[in-house]
């Protein structure tokens, strides 16, 4: 059966897609042998491999020298985040929950973006920067000690570089304050363009309550990061902010 260019392309991003999810779960090398197993229409792992090679020809793959599988490269993330990831949600019970404890404390501004920090940071397992404008230097930040928990940041210079980074308040405002385009915005790598973290990818939203304070929420992770999961809590509290802060 001859394949159209749509049909070439969509099998293509369907590799694309289940290679990615299944190396941001287990940090391991996807192998041609998975891939067909799940494909869901079926496919050799021949061809499978012929697909990695292609995708590894444009820039979307590559593969340790140790091992046969693919890994994502910075391009591939990109190619993923821009067209293939799906929009998900927050469970109900989830926000429910959150909702509720938002709103039976009465907190001030600072209290409430510390705890919201604390709370991003929780939810993503990933490191939570929150500024507010106007207040130089203010920042809220959880979870640095999360960099050393990531299985793929095994070289302890580039650990020290990212936690160097973050101790420098003046540099992380310039970077989360930099002009946004959309709602969430996801910078990858050296997107980032700050080279002790260009191992990183960094997710901003920006707030603005009814009361007047604005700001910035962020969230520092590795570019094995869950993006659906990041996107979709940083979405949602930066609109439970805007709702219930006065």
């Amino acid at each position: 059966m001859v394949l159209s260019r749509e049909e070439i392309q969509q099998r293509k991003n369907i590799i694309l897609a289940m290679t990615i999810d299944h190396y941001v779960q287990t940090v391991s090398p996807v192998s041609s042998g998975y891939i067909s197993k799940r494909f869901p229409t079926g496919l050799s792992s021949a061809t499978v491999r012929n697909i990695f090679a292609e995708l590894e020809q444009e820039g979307f793959l590559t593969h340790p020298h140790t091992s046969a599988g693919r890994v994502p490269t910075q391009k591939g993330y990109r190619y993923y985040v821009d067209h293939l990831m799906n929009q998900i949600h927050l469970l109900e019970a989830e926000q429910k929950r959150i909702r509720e404890e938002y709103q039976q404390q009465s907190m001030e501004l600072e209290r409430l973006l510390d705890k919201t920090s604390r709370d991003l940071s929780e939810m993503t397992s990933y490191t939570s920067i929150v500024s507010v404008d106007g207040r130089d230097y203010q920042i809220f930040l959880r979870g640095a000690n999360n960099v050393v928990q990531y299985p793929d940041y095994q070289d302890l210079e580039k650990i020290r570089n990212i936690l160097s980074a973050l101790d420098e308040k003046e540099q992380l405002l310039k970077l989360i304050n930099q002009k946004l385009v959309e709602r969430v915005n996801i910078y990858i790598g050296h997107e980032i363009a700050m080279a002790e973290i260009d191992s990183c990818s960094l997710v901003i939203s920006k707030y603005k309550t009814r009361n007047g304070p604005s700001g910035r929420m962020a969230i520092l992770g590795p570019t094995r990061m869950n993006y659906e999961r990041v996107v979709s809590t940083l979405d949602y509290f930066t609109n439970l902010i805007e709702e219930i802060y006065r």
